[in-house]
């Protein structure tokens, strides 16, 4: 079993800045891949970002590309979000995912591909 604890959610600015984390444990932790998805309450889940764990390719949506990075930290099973330049279009639950059967080869973006979830994060942004 795998378990995933996202943190550094809360409440910030318009053009401000948080970083998300999270942490994976388990009893063996071989991730393929690693995302970052957000969900506004009656919308549907919607990808954010994503990493390749072995090589640390990246992806990203559009509307975060140049503002959110993602990275990951191999000896800690972390996968981090800096969210640089929040937008009033921003707020949601962050959660983050993690495919350990390799699914997301095909694509990182959708959400039925990844095994594990967090129980997610609040992400706020006043204006």
């Amino acid at each position: 079993q795998v378990q995933l604890v996202e943190s550094g959610g809360g409440l910030v600015q318009a053009g401000g800045s948080l970083r998300l984390s999270c942490a994976a444990s388990g009893r063996t932790f071989r991730a393929i891949a690693m995302g970052w998805f957000r969900q506004d309450p009656g919308k549907e889940r919607e990808f954010v970002a994503a990493i390749r764990w072995n090589s640390g390719r990246t992806y990203y949506t559009d509307s975060v590309r140049g503002r959110f990075t993602i990275s990951r930290d191999n000896d800690t099973n972390t996968v981090y979000l800096q969210m640089n330049s929040l937008k009033p279009e921003d707020p949601a639950v962050y959660y983050c995912a993690a495919d350990l059967s390799g699914r997301t080869v095909v694509t990182t973006m959708t959400s039925d591909f990844y095994d594990y979830w967090g129980q997610g994060t609040q992400v706020t942004v006043s204006s």
